[in-house]
């Protein structure tokens, strides 16, 4: 019985849906253009293309990040808020640095310096979360 549909695959079951519009384009272009199935053999004859390294394989920047509108935008206001997070990290040092010791209150110092730790802390895991879910991240079962 899937013979007889096979060139007649639209008269088999009715798909109502706005959706299926895509898929029907699909196959009627496939049907068109490639004679209803793809030329795999043809093309490749017989054997896949190589293998690329795993690295280039498992990089989402190059693969996703680069060609993604929203992906694309949020690693670029992350970079910004990292670099920002380390300016103002190196800021406060050089503005505790720069004051002479009776200008400033020993509370105002200790609280320049608290923020310069914590920007730095946030930058770092800032660079970390960016690399890990933008960049390449290599996936080892073993300590699943």
């Amino acid at each position: 019985q899937l013979k007889r549909y096979k060139n007649n695959w639209h008269k088999a079951c009715f798909v109502p849906i706005q959706s299926d519009a895509l898929v029907i384009g699909y196959r009627t272009w496939l049907k068109k253009y490639a004679g209803g199935q793809v030329d795999w053999r043809g093309k490749y004859s017989g054997a896949l293309p190589p293998t690329p390294p795993r690295e280039q394989l498992m990089d989402r920047y190059w693969s996703h990040v680069v060609n993604c509108k929203s992906c694309n935008s949020l690693y670029k206001s992350l970079n910004v808020v990292e670099v920002m997070l380390q300016i103002t990290s190196v800021a406060s040092i050089g503005v505790v640095a720069i004051m002479k010791h009776g200008t400033m209150s020993v509370a105002k110092r200790n609280s320049m310096v608290v923020l310069a730790v914590l920007s730095f802390a946030l930058s770092r895991w800032l660079a970390h979360y960016i690399h890990k879910n933008f960049r390449y991240h290599d996936y080892d079962h073993a300590f699943d």
